[in-house]
């Protein structure tokens, strides 16, 4: 059975924008929250530039509690909290809410791992220099490992790709949707695989563009 492009095409455009929309705002929302909590997790731990043991404490069980659940899973079990906050648990919106919860916990471990990896003797010095907590971290922390974190968001995008792709198969819309209910469903592999060309083309786009804004970052 031939695939009616005149029909499915509208569909394919619709649901190439569900995706970018989901990708953009995950990766803005998520982005934003994942590097403050991200920054919070490694300035109180011991020995950090604001040291608070309870609160370090509290927010790495948080985060260790979140990441390793599948994303499928999280998407439903966060159900109740995404129908409170959208108002609905289906379609595109309510599918960015645990997105962008999920990459906001997955982004936080990158960005606090990229940091812990900066020298000390570089903070003290700062510290000796008279540079309060806030300067050292939106002057020093930050831009010293902005290469590495680019690369980290690189890696959360493709992530996020692939979630928004799993999302479709619970009423998300986006890419995933369109290739369950009209390629999966209707047995048209050829939707199916134009599908997965448009995510792997997606994907590819963004690891190259990643990977030369790290390289950027690292040689300046």
């Amino acid at each position: 059975m031939s695939s009616d492009w005149n029909t499915l095409w509208p569909v394919f455009t619709d649901s190439v924008g569900q995706t970018l929309w989901m990708v953009a705002v995950t990766m803005l929302c998520g982005g934003v929250l994942g590097l403050l909590l991200g920054v919070l997790l490694y300035t109180t731990r011991r020995g950090g530039l604001l040291p608070n043991a309870p609160l370090h404490t509290a927010l790495n069980l948080v985060v260790n509690l979140v990441r390793p659940i599948p994303f499928i899973v999280f998407i439903t079990a966060v159900g109740p909290l995404t129908l409170k906050v959208v108002g609905t648990t289906i379609g595109t919106a309510a599918a960015t809410f645990p997105l962008v919860l999920a990459a906001t916990f997955g982004i936080s471990r990158i960005v606090e791992q990229n940091l812990v990896t900066i020298d000390p003797g570089v903070i003290e010095a700062a510290r000796a220099m008279g540079a309060g907590p806030l300067r050292i971290i939106t002057t020093l922390l930050v831009p010293e490992a902005l290469g590495p974190l680019i690369l980290g968001y690189t890696f959360v995008f493709v992530s996020v790709v692939d979630a928004t792709a799993i999302a479709g198969a619970v009423g998300g819309g986006g890419l995933g949707n369109f290739a369950i209910a009209y390629g999966y469903q209707r047995f048209d592999w050829v939707v199916t695989w134009t599908a997965v060309l448009a995510l792997v083309l997606l994907v590819q786009l963004a690891q190259f563009l990643g990977n030369r804004l790290a390289r950027r970052a690292l040689r300046s």
